[in-house]
């Protein structure tokens, strides 16, 4: 029996997904702004598939990418977490970092504070390696989150696989954190 991790901060709980959830995990997915560096917008059926694809996940290992509500009002406000990424992607196998949030709660922390929650899962209690984390070039808010979460950035970019050649959105830059520096930035607090 697999034990189910739902990782909690001062201010957010990173949980299952709930049916709840599913109607405005869809309307993030149907707004432009939280889907520009994604290839399209999601249905509710695409958006209903994913949530579907989330609890698979953390159902066969315990942890993924978590429904994440606000602690002061229980609000649903996205996802952060870590998974298995695709077999199809170069540096496979390996667990990656990734958040999506609503828009209304941007720039107050949320994806810092929920990912430095999975990192301490990632590192402290699934004892991994190493987490990675990508997204398209153009993607510089993704990019600073990674930076504040203390990952370095592959030298190397990479075609994302599952997008059309040609595409603005398919080079891809990669970051990396191991466990080694993950504990060398959290002892020097």
């Amino acid at each position: 029996m697999i034990t189910l991790i739902e990782p909690q901060t001062e201010r957010l709980q990173l949980r299952q997904w709930r049916n709840e959830d599913r109607e405005p995990f869809a309307a993030m997915n149907a707004d432009p702004r939280v889907m520009e560096f994604f290839p399209a917008l999601l249905s509710r059926e695409e958006s209903d598939a994913a949530i579907d694809r989330q609890i698979t996940h953390i159902e066969k290992y315990g942890w993924g990418f978590w429904a994440v509500e606000r602690l002061e009002d229980h609000q649903f406000i996205g996802f952060v977490g870590i998974k298995n990424v695709g077999d199809e992607l170069p540096f496979a196998p390996a667990v990656e970092i990734g958040w999506r949030l609503a828009v209304d709660v941007w720039g107050k922390g949320y994806a810092t504070e929920g990912a430095s929650a999975a990192l301490r899962v990632a590192f402290e209690d699934l004892r991994l390696q190493e987490i990675v984390s990508f997204t398209p070039l153009p993607n510089i808010r993704s990019q600073k989150v990674m930076q504040r979460l203390g990952m370095h950035e592959d030298p190397v970019t990479f075609e994302h696989p599952g997008l059309p050649t040609g595409s603005p959105l398919r080079r891809h830059c990669l970051y990396r954190l191991s466990s080694s520096q993950w504990r060398g930035r959290i002892d020097s607090f």
